[in-house]
């Protein structure tokens, strides 16, 4: 018998060297812990600097939250990749424009990363209420994060940004370590509130 397919996930930045690798690994790393072997976390860039390393910047990031930034090499973002993926993460509205505008099927499966998790703690907050109402659906992981954009799209109205620029997490290429620094404010959080909704709908320990 064959292993279900993991759930694969895919974050989109421009060069493919600062954010989305963080993203990446980041992600990567806590899924893991969450249900190993369940997901796949990649990226690709939309102008990808392609073959090149992780910045030492932000491979010092994922390493301080126990990722590993070995083995990667940035690669340009194609529709193959995109059809190959369950929800698309991106690090800017720009960014969601232009995987639409390599498949404008992914509309309801790709969001900004930070968009993201505002609606999975929406997500999280709504099932909490079910739960003590004893109205919890039962369902295994997989199934749950395929079905996860459009149960996220559901509640959309309910997570809006205050600024569009909420949405976007800054692009530190060339810039200071300050630019890191808030680039890692911007981006972590959305990292720990995926990560939480997936721990709090892990299947339990048999």
């Amino acid at each position: 018998m064959e292993p279900p397919t993991p759930v694969r996930i895919l974050t989109v930045c421009t060069g493919n060297i600062c954010r989305s690798p963080v993203a990446e690994r980041l992600l990567q790393a806590g899924l893991d812990q969450v249900l190993p072997h369940g997901f796949e976390v990649a990226s690709a860039g939309t102008r990808a600097m392609v073959g090149e390393p992780i910045q030492p910047l932000s491979a010092d990031i994922i390493r301080t939250f126990g990722g590993s930034a070995h083995d990667f090499a940035s690669r340009q973002l194609t529709r193959e990749i995109l059809g190959a993926t369950d929800i698309v993460l991106t690090m800017t509205a720009k960014h969601r424009g232009e995987v639409l505008e390599l498949d404008a099927s992914l509309l309801k499966r790709t969001f900004t990363i930070r968009e993201f998790a505002r609606m999975l703690d929406v997500l999280e907050e709504r099932e909490r209420l079910q739960k003590h109402g004893g109205n919890a659906p039962a369902t295994d992981s997989r199934t749950l994060w395929r079905g996860l954009p459009a149960r996220a799209a559901s509640v959309r109205h309910l997570s809006l940004a205050a600024d569009a620029a909420d949405n976007d997490v800054i692009d530190p290429f060339r810039r200071s370590e300050d630019h890191y620094r808030q680039m890692e404010d911007e981006l972590a959080p959305a990292i720990i509130s995926i990560l939480r909704y997936a721990r709090l709908n892990a299947p339990a320990a048999g």
